[in-house]
């Protein structure tokens, strides 16, 4: 990569994320399809077909996708990670499939009980549409959780091309207004995000595009005739690491973004300290990828949509608290994480104030809202207990506000902190495999965001940027 491309990506990065903090959307839902709801039944119209995918290195990956038509909330085109489906706990979920493949597929719904198919002809795994077959999958919703679904047809190369996706179950207790992960308090939560994550081998994808570019040039090919197509799955060496389907810096640009039309959900989770962040984790790829999160830990709570309790009505008394989320290939993990400056040794916020009126009931108490008191009451009024260094003997990142207290601004030099618009403390999320933070072998990239903490006063909206 020549020096001019890298300062290009560098500007792509900086722009993403700077428009992405000003935006009007922030993370507190996740984005999905909702289909067609008629009383218990919520229907979809869904659909597999080709594309390409950008990479932020600006490379194009020809790809195999699925997609929702605009009647069920999508945007009609194929997209990776496929559409996020979003249902409710109960309900009759109808998907009717069409494949526009040259090649068979299907679909599969791990974790779901009694799913029924028509049309198309059997599979091994699943009901098989043939190029411009429909097949119409139907299963009740009956626990709540994340869960994945897939190809059920050459699942290993089709998997691969990009068919995968997000299903989500909402308990019934949500219904009535909470914010449960699965019924029980204990897995209550303020905002969620998402994670699919993804590893791609482009040169499996090129084997692919050239077999089907032959197949189609083909002496009377139509849009329905069907090819075979194979790759050496042996040889699979990933070159690189996807979040919904982008790498980053991609992965800070809002959602829909125009220049990445087949990759529509970023990845940039947003909270207020205090605040109880629901990560739902998918491993979509091959590999397993240790996601560390920096700032806490987090409490994993359930495993492939089954929530981690040691009885019925016990709740995830069986959590586990871990720095590093371990995302395998095929399953699904929920975890809560959360962040509060508690313990840190000094007031996060920077109001100083008499030691008198420490720990007592003073009405303004250090001129703290109630909000800003969810630090340690021995924290609150105390100064961040080193010398700073001067500007002139720091390196100025993007995130950078000038100041170490939340929601303050120091100084900065001209073109510093362009991404940070709001005092917010940015928290690395990325994979801990070294070369799975890279594009095209040049760090930084792959599997890297930001859990953004934002000051309290700082809107956070019911949809991610």
């Amino acid at each position: 990569m020549s020096p001019n491309h890298i300062l290009q990506r560098a500007r792509r990065w900086l722009l993403a994320a700077a428009m992405a903090l000003a935006g009007a959307h922030a993370g507190a839902a996740i984005v999905g399809v909702g289909g067609t709801a008629s009383g218990a039944t919520r229907s979809f119209d869904l659909f597999a077909a080709e594309g390409h995918i950008s990479m932020a290195d600006g490379v194009q990956v020809y790809s195999w996708g699925y997609g929702a038509a605009v009647g069920s909330g999508g945007t009609g085109l194929m997209q990776i990670s496929g559409p996020t489906l979003i249902v409710n706990q109960g309900e009759t979920v109808t998907i009717n499939f069409t494949n526009n493949l040259p090649t068979r597929s299907s679909m599969l719904f791990p974790g779901q009980s009694g799913v029924a198919a028509s049309g198309g002809v059997a599979g091994v795994l699943a009901q098989e549409a043939a190029p411009g077959q429909t097949v119409s999958y139907s299963f009740t919703a009956t626990r709540p959780g994340t869960y994945l679904y897939q190809s059920g047809t050459q699942p290993a190369l089709q998997v691969e091309m990009g068919l995968v996706g997000a299903l989500i179950v909402y308990p019934s207790s949500n219904l009535a207004g909470s914010k449960w992960a699965y019924d029980h308090a204990g897995t209550a939560y303020d905002r969620e995000t998402l994670f699919v994550v993804g590893d791609i081998d482009s040169d499996i994808h090129q084997i692919v595009a050239e077999q089907v570019n032959a197949f189609k040039a083909g002496a009377g090919y139509t849009p329905t005739s069907e090819g075979l197509f194979s790759a050496d799955m042996s040889k699979r060496f990933p070159k690189y690491w996807t979040l919904n389907g982008r790498t980053s810096p991609d992965v800070f640009a809002k959602n829909f973004a125009a220049e990445l039309p087949h990759q529509p959900y970023n990845t940039l989770p947003r909270l207020h300290p205090g605040e109880k962040m629901l990560l739902r984790m998918i491993g979509a790829g091959t590999d397993l990828h240790p996601m560390h999160h920096h700032g806490n830990n987090s409490w994993a709570i359930a495993r492939d949509g089954r929530m981690l309790g040691s009885a019925p009505g016990a709740g995830p008394n069986l959590a586990f608290s871990d720095y590093t989320i371990k995302v395998v290939p095929g399953q699904t993990l929920d975890a809560i994480w959360s962040w509060t400056g508690a313990g840190l040794g000094w007031d996060v916020y920077g109001k100083l104030c008499n030691p008198a009126q420490l720990n007592t009931a003073a009405p303004d108490y250090c001129s703290h809202t109630a909000q800003q008191r969810h630090q340690l009451a021995s924290d609150i009024g105390k100064p961040i207990p080193v010398k700073l260094p001067s500007e002139f003997e720091l390196a100025y990142g993007e995130f950078y506000s000038g100041s170490p207290y939340l929601g303050d601004f120091g100084v900065r030099p001209v073109g510093a902190g362009a991404a940070n618009t709001s005092g917010a403390y940015f928290h690395m999320f990325h994979s801990h495999n070294e070369r799975e933070v890279v594009n095209g072998g040049i760090f930084p990239g792959g599997m890297m965001t930001m859990m953004v903490i934002e000051p309290h006063g700082v809107t956070i909206d019911a949809g991610q940027p």
